[in-house]
């Protein structure tokens, strides 16, 4: 079996899986605010009955993972607290947060002085928008200057955008109110990183389950020629001191072949969030560290560790320096599709993420599940990643759309390990 799809209510159907059955999760629920008018986001009757319902489906889940198994659950930031309440209400074991941040989010806002003047019953005028030399006071189109209010616009203060035509406020009380809103502009997404309780250690679960540790080694992100960070020596011959990840067995800088270690912190890769990620060196230090090499009451060391000095070089590059991946573009939206069909899922995640979230939290070989599929980017990317996968989809729409995206993916040919 490489991948099941399942068209039914989550809740139905993962009543039909087996206990400890599946490896890891991976998967973005329902938020409960109605997105663009979808009824399967509407909030069941309230906050308490969502987490309400959100807490069973958390339940089905822990039952069906194996012990140690771990879950990477979407969330958005008005109602992420809803989704983490109902999942640790479950019984499941908060481990972390992952952001993922974008440039590319829209503001979904209510322009207040519009809403004022519509009470109001007021038409406001449009026309091309000017702006004064400083950039501050608005004009309309024909140069008449709107007193009483300012707006900061960043358009060239001697430009008209003739292809833009803005409305200006028609009362007093609306001109008092311009440039006002109700919502920020979305630039990050939360994932809750949720472990099923282990059975006994780390290890032991791990020798029993093949669940319970992150593959920290497969998910590394490569250094791109940044200097390092974190060289130095450890004082005793043979011996080796980790700062951070990196390794110095002489006192150099060390980038591990392998990279970086993988943080919970992911961008798109835009430059409107490199531009908050500048290019940076931290700072160097200088102190002492015991040198175990001698003898913890070596004379004339006062009965303690003999100190010896240790400098660590900074490190220098882009702050940026974590996994990044676009969002999904219209050919990976698409992908598996017939020609003239297009997805119709509106939240469709690129699919090299999916793939670095599965890998991240899945043994090899072993089996995803997915209870919220959608169109299917966890299942393509479980696919592309040599795992199984289970998903399960409650709209018709959606599950043909998942199911050709994943079969396409299922289908690729995969170059065989010789180990």
């Amino acid at each position: 079996m490489k991948f099941e799809l399942h068209h039914g209510d989550c809740l139905d159907v993962l009543k039909t899986l087996a206990d400890c059955s599946v490896d890891a999760i991976v998967t973005d629920p329902p938020a409960g605010i109605a997105f663009m008018g979808k009824d399967w986001d509407r909030d069941k009757g309230g906050k308490a009955d969502w987490i309400q319902w959100m807490q069973s489906v958390a339940d089905q889940c822990l039952r069906v993972i194996k012990p140690g198994g771990h879950a990477l659950v979407w969330a958005i930031p008005r109602t992420s607290h809803w989704t983490g309440t109902a999942w640790e209400d479950a019984g499941w074991q908060p481990r972390d947060k992952i952001y993922h941040v974008f440039g590319s989010g829209f503001p979904k806002s209510l322009d207040v002085s519009k809403a004022i003047d519509k009470t109001a019953g007021a038409e406001r005028e449009l026309g091309p928008k000017r702006v004064s030399a400083d950039g501050t006071v608005a004009h309309d189109r024909a140069g008449a200057r709107h007193e009483g209010y300012e707006r900061p616009w960043r358009s060239d203060p001697d430009a008209v955008d003739r292809n833009t035509r803005v409305s200006y406020p028609a009362t007093e009380a609306a001109k008092q109110w311009e440039g006002w809103g109700t919502a920020l502009k979305p630039a990050l997404e939360p994932i809750t990183l949720a472990r099923k309780p282990l059975i006994g250690t780390v290890a032991a679960n791990v020798l029993e389950h093949g669940t319970g540790g992150l593959n920290i080694g497969a998910c590394r992100i490569e250094a791109n020629g940044e200097t390092p960070c974190g060289s130095g020596n450890r004082l005793g011959t043979g011996n080796t001191y980790q700062m951070k990840d990196y390794v110095s067995t002489n006192g150099g800088n060390v980038t591990p072949p392998e990279g970086r270690w993988p943080a919970n912190f992911i961008h798109d890769g835009s430059e409107e969030v490199l531009a908050l990620l500048p290019e940076t060196t931290s700072g160097s230090w200088k102190g002492q560290t015991p040198d175990v090499s001698e003898s913890m009451f070596s004379p004339g060391n006062g009965g303690g560790f003999k100190a010896k000095p240790i400098n660590w070089e900074g490190d220098t590059g882009s702050a940026a320096r974590f996994f990044y991946c676009a969002k999904a573009s219209r050919d990976d939206r698409d992908e598996g599709l017939p020609m003239d069909q297009h997805s119709s899922h509106p939240t469709v995640k690129p699919t090299d993420l999916m793939r670095y979230l599965c890998r991240l939290i899945t043994p090899p070989g072993g089996i995803v599940l997915d209870p919220f599929t959608g169109s299917g980017s966890t299942g393509k990317a479980a696919m592309a990643e040599g795992f199984r996968f289970i998903g399960i989809e409650r709209e018709a729409e959606y599950i043909e759309i998942a199911r050709a995206r994943i079969s396409a993916e299922a289908e690729k040919p995969r170059q065989l390990s010789l180990f």
